[in-house]
């Protein structure tokens, strides 16, 4: 990374490609360049089975088989594919069929226009709230759950607040009545331990590029026993068990597999080290700076290990990002041209829309040191405070 980049805290929208990724990728870029689908010779041989390794190199991090993980173009395909195929799957049966899905109110935006669109066609869909941390009520979710009910939504780890979903017990509750559990768990997948038969989940959405992999590749785990049937959006040549046609990208999926299998390998010790560097971050900007709150889930609550969420009363989030020029971090707001709208999430949790409009997500990664941690608290304290003096003098002129 050259010196005139910022600081890089944004590691919920992306993370860096990992070396070890990109090395790994190289060959099949180059002069192993087969069809992984053409394996009537030794270039596609080759790039099948690169394809097939990676396949169970992701599968192992979440106890999965490995021909239970369908590669997809991201996780906002794989949550495309789970809600909507699911749901179109049902409308193919003349019997039987359910129509009834639980999501949260709090779910990604790729989440939400998935089952939006299919209560647009005739779907009931209950949308439950949360608390101030952000966390559903489980009983709230037992009652909603009937005879109808065919799918469950629910995201592992909140991509603005971290909150962490209690998978096992929503995966119990959902086996118990017959109803698919799908997790988003794009920002949850090789940062906390996921086991899709200890936790019943039957549906699985995960993204490489959020994991120190390559961008444009992602994946969709989809149970065999029991058997999860979903109606294919992208119809072709019957690639990857006939639910997601279109040749693989072989680098890609070589990418993610090598990043999968390092994030597993490295959680143990990565996990506790990106708690410190937050906790480090927190403490240093509470120290520092009066009016601020920290969104979410506290300290010792259940949250990602490296996920901040904090609004600085009395500052804009847009204008305090455009200070900050030695940083690279994101509003917990939806950004617009024009200005920062309230986030949704942040409302659901009973923030304010001034505080909303006031808030940064910081995402620390892999490669974030001590020393970077340090530099951000003294460049955030010195822009909120002379934001906050510039702000007073222009109120005390008028």
């Amino acid at each position: 990374m050259s010196k005139r980049h910022p600081i890089y805290l944004d590691n919920h929208a992306t993370t860096p490609l990992d070396p070890r990724a990109l090395e790994a990728m190289m060959p099949y870029l180059t002069e192993m360049f087969g069809n992984p689908h053409s394996t009537n010779h030794l270039y596609g041989y080759e790039a099948e089975a690169a394809v097939e390794y990676a396949r169970e190199r992701i599968a192992n991090v979440i106890g999965a088989e490995p021909r239970e993980i369908i590669f997809t173009s991201g996780a906002t395909e794989s949550n495309n594919l789970a809600i909507k195929g699911a749901g179109y799957f049902q409308e193919r049966l003349e019997t039987g069929a359910r129509r009834h899905i639980v999501t949260a109110v709090t779910e990604h935006k790729c989440v939400l226009e998935s089952v939006r669109r299919l209560e647009r066609q005739g779907f009931r869909v209950t949308w439950l709230g949360v608390d101030g941390d952000g966390r559903i009520d489980l009983e709230e979710l037992q009652a909603a759950l009937t005879d109808e009910t065919l799918l469950v939504s629910l995201m592992a780890a909140n991509n603005e607040i971290g909150t962490l979903a209690p998978l096992a017990e929503i995966g119990a509750l959902c086996r118990a009545r017959g109803v698919m559990f799908h997790t988003d768990a794009a920002q949850a997948f090789g940062k906390i331990p996921l086991d899709v038969n200890a936790m019943n989940i039957d549906l699985m959405s995960i993204s490489g590029h959020k994991v120190y992999g390559p961008k444009g590749i992602g994946a969709l785990y989809v149970r065999r026993r029991p058997r999860v049937r979903l109606e294919p959006l992208i119809d072709g040549g019957g690639q990857e068990r006939a639910l997601r046609s279109g040749t693989l990208a072989t680098s890609l999926c070589v990418g993610f597999g090598e990043a999968a299998a390092i994030a597993a390998d490295k959680m143990a010790a990565e996990g506790p080290r990106l708690k410190g560097l937050r906790d480090r971050l927190r403490d240093g900007l509470l120290a520092g700076l009066s009016g601020i709150h920290v969104n979410g889930p506290g300290p010792n609550g259940p949250r990602l290990p490296n996920n901040l969420n904090i609004s600085f009363g009395g500052v804009d989030a847009g204008i305090l990002m455009a200070s900050l020029k030695g940083l690279a971090v994101s509003s917990g707001s939806a950004c617009s041209t024009a200005s920062v709208e309230p986030s949704y999430v942040l409302r659901a949790v009973g923030q304010s829309d001034e505080l909303s409009r006031a808030s940064l997500r910081f995402g620390i990664g892999r490669f974030n040191t001590e020393a970077d941690i340090e530099t951000a608290v003294t460049q955030i304290v010195t822009a909120v405070t002379h934001l906050r003096l510039a702000a007073g003098a222009a109120s005390a002129a008028q």
